[in-house]
């Protein structure tokens, strides 16, 4: 199917996977919303939603950068309200982004613990909800979350628990919602690569509690 002016809501794009998601989807014609909250230089994390912009910029993409941190659903809301001002609907969902903090229970401050079930469960939810009523509106819809095939062996839970359970609940709400929004013709999936991926993220991740 032609991808030519569809639109797509992307969370925590400004960098990694999620930038190089947008930049593919960019050169097909689609429609880029980065939703993230890095707008001034990081550290450590190179890449901001503006320079993510530029680059789907000078590749002939039209990118929209809106400054969102998805715990909060107010800003979730009007992220979504200024994408459907700019470019009308939206036929993709995006969950990218995600909180790592790679620690066993005892190194495992609540701060961090809250951040990554925040983020990387709730804001997915929340993100899918407030897509939900576009998405039902558009002839190709599809939601795709990053996150990993659903496995209860004890080998992927002991290293880091609080982390593998968030991310694990993402992918639990793409089993529900599979089946919840299959009446609306929307697919959803899950996407995981079978090796860690060297992101900026991922080198920081001693760090914990980063995403973009």
């Amino acid at each position: 199917m032609n991808l030519n002016k569809k639109t797509a809501f992307i969370t925590g794009g400004s960098r990694g996977i999620g930038l190089a998601i947008a930049k593919k989807l960019a050169s097909h014609g689609v429609n880029i919303v980065l939703v993230a909250k890095t707008v001034e230089p990081h550290p450590k994390l190179p890449g901001t939603i503006y320079t993510a912009a530029e680059e789907i910029e000078k590749i002939g993409g039209n990118c929209l950068p809106l400054k969102c941190d998805i715990r909060f659903e107010e800003e979730v809301s009007k992220s979504v309200e200024k994408t459907i001002d700019k470019f009308g609907g939206i036929d993709f969902c995006i969950n990218n982004a995600s909180a790592i903090a790679l620690f066993q229970t005892d190194t495992t401050d609540m701060k961090r613990y809250d951040l990554m079930h925040d983020i990387n469960t709730r804001g997915t939810f929340l993100v899918t909800k407030s897509c939900l009523p576009f998405l039902k509106k558009s002839n190709h819809a599809h939601i795709l979350t990053l996150s990993p095939p659903i496995d209860i062996d004890d080998k992927w839970f002991a290293p880091h628990v609080a982390y593998t359970i968030s991310k694990m609940g993402m992918s639990l709400l793409t089993l529900g919602h599979a089946k919840e929004f299959k009446k609306f013709s929307i697919g959803v999936n899950s996407l995981w690569p079978l090796t860690s991926i060297d992101t900026a993220a991922v080198r920081n991740i001693l760090g914990g509690g980063n995403y973009s």
